[in-house]
Formats: C-alpha cells, sequence, structure tokens
C-alpha cells in the first residue's frame, strides 16, 4: 500500500503560522498535521504502507523535506517528495506522483483529520471516505444506491441529494488505473475552472463500471483557519484524554500551576502560577508565567506572560506579554 499526499502550497488562510512552515506541519496536540493524517490512515487500512508520497511546492524548502521523510520512517516507509509547482487542480496534484502510482494506494489531502472505525473493502475499486453534514452544499457529496454503493458525485448541490460529504481521502485499489485516467486528462486538456479535477476522472471510471464504496469516518476535523484550528485541537485532545493517553511529557516543571485536562504538554516546558486547560497544547521548550490559558495551542520555544488566553494560537519562539485574548501571532513574533 502507498500513500499520495498533495500538500498544495503554504495557504493563506492561516496566515501568519504559514508564512514559515506550511499548514500540514503545523502541530496539533504534539504532532504535525500530516503526521497524525498518515497515522490514521494506517490504522484503517491495517496493511503495511510501503510508501509515503509527498507533493509539496518547490519553495518548502530542505528543512520541510526532511522532516516529511522523518515522518514517513516514523511509519516505517520510505518517503519520497514531488513537487507541483503550478496550481493546476487536484488531477495534476497527484499526477505529479505518477511515479509511485502503482498497486493499492490512498490518495489523501494534508489538511484534515478524521476519527474513523471502520474496515477498509479491499475488494472495491475505490472507496471514498465521506462524513454526515448538516449543510451539504458546502461540499462535495455522494450519492448511494440500495447496495450501499456509490452512483453519483454532486458538487455542492443546491437541493439535497445527499448529506455524505467528501472528506477528501481515497482509496484505489489500482494506482496505475487512477493514473491512466488522469494522464488521459492532461493529454486531452479536460479542465473545469482552469484546473484538473479528481472528480472528472472518477466519473471516467464509474462510467466504466468501476465499483465506488463509502468509507463512513465518525469525526472530521478541518484545519483551515486559526479559529477551527483551535477547536480541531481541543476536540483531539478530547479524543486522545478519553484513549487514555499520556500526554503531560514528565520533564515538565510545574510551581503553583493547575492543569485541567485534557491537556498536551511537551517536553521541558515550565509552568510558574499559571492554569493550563481545558483543551490546550504547548509544544517542546516554552515558558509560561503568571497566565491562564484555555482552548489554545502554542507551538516549541514560546514564551508567554501575564496571559488570560482563550481561543488562541502562538507559533513557534514567540513572546507574548500582555492581556489579549483571542490571539493569533506567528513564529518569532513579539508581542508585549
Amino acid at each position: 500500500m502507498k500513500i499520495i499526499v498533495p500538500m498544495a502550497g503554504r495557504g493563506s488562510r492561516l496566515r501568519p503560522h504559514t508564512l514559515t512552515i506550511p499548514k500540514p506541519l503545523i502541530p496539533i496536540a504534539g504532532k504535525p498535521i500530516v503526521h497524525r493524517l498518515v497515522e490514521d490512515i494506517a490504522g484503517v487500512i491495517h496493511q503495511n504502507i510501503e510508501e509515503i508520497a509527498f507533493i509539496i511546492h518547490k519553495d518548502f524548502g530542505k528543512q520541510v523535506e526532511s522532516d516529511l521523510i522523518a515522518i514517513a520512517e516514523k511509519l516505517g516507509s520510505k518517503g519520497t517528495i514531488y513537487y507541483q509547482n503550478e496550481a493546476l487542480g487536484t488531477a495534476h496534484a497527484i499526477m505529479c506522483a505518477k511515479e509511485s502510482m502503482s498497486g493499492p494506494i490512498v490518495v489523501a489531502y494534508a489538511d484534515t483529520l478524521f476519527r474513523a472505525d471502520f474496515t477498509l473493502d479491499v475488494s472495491a475499486d475505490s472507496v471514498i471516505w465521506v462524513k454526515q453534514v448538516e449543510d451539504p452544499s458546502a461540499f462535495g457529496v455522494v450519492q448511494l444506491d440500495a447496495n450501499n454503493q456509490i452512483v453519483d458525485f454532486v458538487e455542492k448541490p443546491t437541493h439535497f441529494v445527499s448529506d455524505l460529504a467528501i472528506i477528501g481521502i481515497y482509496y484505489f485499489k489500482s494506482g496505475e488505473t487512477l493514473r491512466e485516467e488522469l494522464q488521459f486528462l492532461l493529454d486531452n486538456n479536460v479542465m473545469k475552472g482552469g484546473e484538473y479535477q479528481l472528480t472528472d476522472a472518477l466519473e471516467n471510471m464509474k462510467r466504466k463500471g468501476m465499483k465506488f464504496a463509502p468509507g463512513k469516518v465518525d469525526e472530521w476535523m478541518d484545519c483551515g483557519n486559526k479559529n477551527v484550528t483551535v477547536e480541531t485541537n481541543s476536540r483531539l485532545l478530547g479524543f486522545l484524554h478519553a484513549d487514555g493517553e499520556q500526554m503531560v511529557h514528565p520533564s515538565v516543571v510545574s510551581v503553583n500551576s493547575f492543569i485541567v485536562q485534557p491537556v498536551y504538554i511537551g517536553e521541558n516546558v515550565t509552568l510558574n502560577n499559571v492554569t493550563i486547560g481545558p483543551n490546550v497544547s504547548i509544544g517542546n521548550n516554552c515558558t509560561i508565567e503568571n497566565s491562564t490559558i484555555k482552548n489554545s495551542l502554542i507551538q516549541t520555544y514560546s514564551k508567554v506572560r501575564n496571559a488570560k488566553l482563550d481561543n488562541a494560537m502562538i507559533g513557534n519562539h514567540a513572546t507574548f506579554d500582555g492581556d489579549f485574548t483571542s490571539i493569533s501571532i506567528g513564529d518569532y513574533s513579539v508581542l508585549d
């Protein structure tokens, strides 16, 4: 099994954090989003992951590439880097990794997390991960027949056809077949809105009689902007705490401080006269003093003093000293 992970550009909705680090590498509860994503996929497919192919922009830099290779290796997989330097759509992005598209593959977009408890139907030609949503008009959805097979894909329906939204994770029994269908789009310039779309390839595969099954997830968590990323961090902390994970590192130094679970606190963190939690992640080597923090995400090597934070996101190597509450400051920022 191989996993193909299109990561596109740095993104603008999560700035200033993505000015210095691509969104999929922002940590949620102590691990980068993309790391948690591939771990969750591995937990669902129950197969050996031979290779993880990451599709990035060349300006991400060598350190990011090294970090991604390390994520793959931690899962016992080979890590491969490919480049998409023009935003020409989902089909074009996946095809940038065409050399890795052989055998069974999973395609997963790297700005979403999920929780699921189902067994992957490896007999299907394709499985599309979906989540039941209240307002399907904002999503691409699938329609099912009486045999629980996908019979249609509808993008942002204006009237109700289904409430099963496509979350951006797909299984294909044959990577070679998907590659051929995507190549057809590129060769024949089949575009919508100036982009090559994966859904056009799925439609062609469906017309040829290939069978699509749904993989229904229990939870779907977005990391598109600051507010939803903080919310996703809170939800994930709750799940991990319920699973019994120990998320406060034993090296934490706590003086006159209180921890309200669930929280994640990394290595070499100093807490002095603070209340942390619930729903707070603090990365390695941070110092927090004279503060109350809840529902927030603080990355590594940052210093927070005299703060009362709620729904806040602070980057790496940042310094914050003040009474603002719902803040968002990026790496190496100073606000006092």
